[in-house]
């Protein structure tokens, strides 16, 4: 996408911890750096949906057993959300980002070797709480960029996250079908490891000073008290919430019905659908820019209504592939929409505890993922997709109905300060 010369080159001095200067340029190719490595990290956490019929198989694990996979990953990325997010004010981000991605090598390891279903589980869970490396890089590009072109810069890394959510269901399907589902995690962790060696190369060694004294301890308290004070990041909070959970909702569940009659796709065909779903990447770097003009509190609405409407196709999914396509582009085009607004203003709030409040917002999306996923894999088992439709409905009517409520006491922007 075109960006502005301004945005072209993205400047920003940092200092060493003794006083000494340097300065980072921000420039495109590494903000299109970030958004890969942010797509390559949080796709670990989606590669297992259209596996997962394949995974029970090959480990004798009981349907419930299986869906607990999504589930424990999910569970895993919101423990890491608030007890490793944080780190980011308080360390070099990085090391922290370099480190996170090693580890996660080793979780990748893991997941490919595993032999019994509790080691698969527990390595799904370890690649969960390391993926919120993801998070750590979003801020760590929020903080690398001036104010007035934050909204470009998170709307141009998250559409990262988006094209990984979507794509990681296209890939993981793929190669399933070529080489077994555990294929996908040796080329991930090769993927990881390559990353980290390239990030390491590339990003500032010399961050800012911390911009807190505080203990670990401290820090995790301190995120509490964002949310006290903060009625902003509440609000976005719960948006996320109620958006992810209605995003889990399609997206851990779609597979089912799709794998039955009258379709019995392949885990190829199914995976595609996230080729669809990319089109929400053009939401997020439009949100960006939006939120940049002053214009959150319309795109959150407009976007919010689209995702309540979506759901209408969304019920035909047995009848009609096409319904299910307008579905899914009309959903994923509104969750990234609302999603990047949420980040781009809570960051604004406290730029100098941006990790605190991107990680505790998080949190969120992932009590939302984890919600939609649990709730819609067992609401499909004793009801069928139409009811599984009516919950991602209610979960997109009531963040629809929290907006119109709020959206004359909440504001359209943030005037942000840099730390």
């Amino acid at each position: 996408m075109r960006m502005t010369d301004n945005s072209e080159a993205l400047t920003r001095r940092t200092e060493a911890r003794g006083g000494e200067g340097s300065a980072f340029v921000l420039s495109r190719g590494v903000v299109v750096l970030f958004a890969v490595a942010c797509g390559a990290a949080v796709a670990n956490v989606y590669f297992s949906q259209p596996l997962l019929v394949t995974m029970g198989h090959d480990l004798a694990m009981s349907p419930a057993l299986v869906g607990s996979v999504v589930t424990l990953t999910q569970v895993g990325y919101g423990l890491g959300l608030f007890f490793l997010v944080p780190l980011g004010d308080l360390a070099d981000r990085r090391r922290l980002v370099v480190a996170q991605l090693l580890l996660l090598v080793g979780a990748l390891a893991v997941v490919a070797a595993a032999h019994t279903a509790a080691v698969l589980l527990a390595g799904m869970a370890a690649v969960g709480l390391l993926a919120v490396v993801t998070q750590t890089l979003v801020a760590f590009a929020a903080s690398l960029a001036p104010a007035a072109g934050r909204g470009r810069v998170v709307g141009l890394v998250t559409s990262g996250v988006v094209v990984g959510i979507l794509l990681a269901r296209t890939a993981s399907g793929v190669m399933a079908d070529l080489a077994g589902w555990r294929s996908v995690y040796v080329a991930s962790a090769s993927l990881t490891a390559l990353l980290a060696l390239v990030l390491y190369r590339v990003l500032p060694r010399h961050s800012a000073a911390p911009p807190t004294t505080l203990r670990y301890g401290q820090l995790l308290r301190s995120t509490i008290t964002l949310f006290a004070r903060e009625r902003l990041l509440r609000l976005r909070a719960l948006f996320g919430l109620l958006i992810f959970a209605a995003f889990s909702t399609l997206w851990s569940s779609v597979a089912l019905p799709l794998s039955e009659a009258p379709y019995f796709l392949s885990h190829s065909a199914i995976g595609a659908l996230g080729l669809i779903g990319a089109v929400g990447a053009l939401a997020a770097t439009v949100a960006g820019r939006l939120n940049d003009r002053g214009l959150s509190r319309h795109t959150t609405g407009i976007a919010l209504a689209l995702l309540a409407v979506s759901w209408l196709p969304l019920a035909f999914t047995r009848s009609s592939l096409w319904a299910l396509v307008v579905g899914v582009i009309l959903l994923d085009l509104a969750v990234q929409a609302v999603h990047v607004t949420n980040q781009t203003l809570i960051y604004a709030l406290h730029p100098d505890a941006g990790s605190r409040l991107i990680g505790g917002y998080m949190v969120f999306y992932s009590i939302g993922s984890a919600t939609g996923a649990i709730a819609a894999t067992s609401l499909y088992t004793v009801a069928g997709w139409g009811a599984v439709c009516a919950l991602g409905a209610t979960f997109s009517s009531l963040g629809l109905a929290l907006w119109a409520f709020t959206r004359h006491s909440a504001p359209d922007s943030v005037a942000s300060q840099d730390a």
